[in-house]
């Protein structure tokens, strides 16, 4: 499976929130809402958060996400790829 495309929608807010990701797989399927943030401290970068709901027990589930840590390597990069292209222009 290939990642063909990569959208980004930056975000103007005072919070650690960056901007929002869309990615195509293959060229057919599409996985909107992943998150880029921004953290502080000792793990200080950047995060690609995976699309998530809030559940009634009032914790946040992942809706979508990689089963491998190869994989969400070659998701991540491939998003900040896209979003460092993004904010340098």
């Amino acid at each position: 499976m290939e990642i063909t495309e990569v959208r980004i929608s930056k975000v103007n807010s005072k919070g650690r929130l960056r901007a929002f990701a869309t990615i195509v797989f293959d060229g057919q399927f599409m996985v909107h809402d992943l998150r880029i943030i921004e953290r502080e401290g000792d793990n200080a970068g950047f995060f690609v958060a995976m699309p998530s709901v809030l559940t009634s027990e009032g914790s946040f589930r992942d809706i979508a996400h990689p089963l491998n840590q190869g994989f969400r390597d070659k998701l991540t990069a491939a998003v900040m790829k896209r979003y460092e292209e993004e904010t340098s222009q």
